[in-house]
């Protein structure tokens, strides 16, 4: 057999190089998977898990969520509806006649009327209104013989606009006497409102 050239061996150690390189590559890469805890393994990039592997979706549970909460806010919104026809209704059940005699008497009164110093008011919680704005007139007889008595009521926006007026009355008070009719406005419950004591007649 003849031997190979200074030129043919350099080929041969090239090519026996080049194969131990390409096997040392490979025994690095399969020791990933190696078990050993070697903290200086480099570890694999995580992959994304697979959704089937969820048990809900998203996009659903916030629907969900949101139709739950839409639910709570319109049962609380009609609850206060009724909470405030119910108070709303209880007034007018006693006063209403009285009311409309009031009226009618303001109708003819020049000014203030004669009966300002005998009114007061106060306002009323909203947690017994129903959220709607209310007023306890408070009518007390001054004099010395039975009177009644007629009350406005104006309700004043932020520019001191009169947006609503209400009117309230007690009838046969005798002297020293007292009434607390309410006053209540049927604007929204979110409005912003002043309440404003606008006659009082003592006839």
């Amino acid at each position: 057999m003849s031997t190979p050239s200074p030129h043919g061996r350099s080929r041969i150690t090239a090519l026996a190089m080049a194969l131990a390189a390409a096997s040392a590559l490979t025994l690095t890469a399969c020791g990933g998977d190696d078990d050993s805890g070697d903290s200086s393994t480099p570890s694999a990039t995580p992959t994304a898990p697979a959704t089937a592997s969820f048990s809900g979706n998203a996009a659903s549970a916030l629907a969900s969520a949101e139709a739950s909460v839409r639910a709570e806010v319109s049962e609380r919104a009609a609850s206060a509806s009724a909470a405030a026809s119910a108070f709303e209704a209880s007034v007018s059940a006693e006063v209403e006649r009285a009311n409309k005699a009031a009226r009618t008497e303001l109708a003819e009164v020049d000014g203030q009327g004669n009966a300002m110093s005998d009114v007061t008011m106060t306002g009323k919680p909203r947690s017994e209104t129903g959220g709607l704005l209310a007023v306890v007139v408070t009518i007390t007889n001054k004099t010395d013989s039975t009177a009644s008595y007629a009350v406005q009521v104006d309700f004043l926006d932020s520019s001191g606009k009169t947006v609503e007026t209400r009117y309230v009355g007690a009838e046969d008070l005798k002297p020293g006497e007292k009434a607390q009719p309410v006053a209540v406005s049927r604007k929204p419950a979110d409005s912003v409102l002043t309440p404003k004591l606008a006659k009082a007649q003592r006839y």
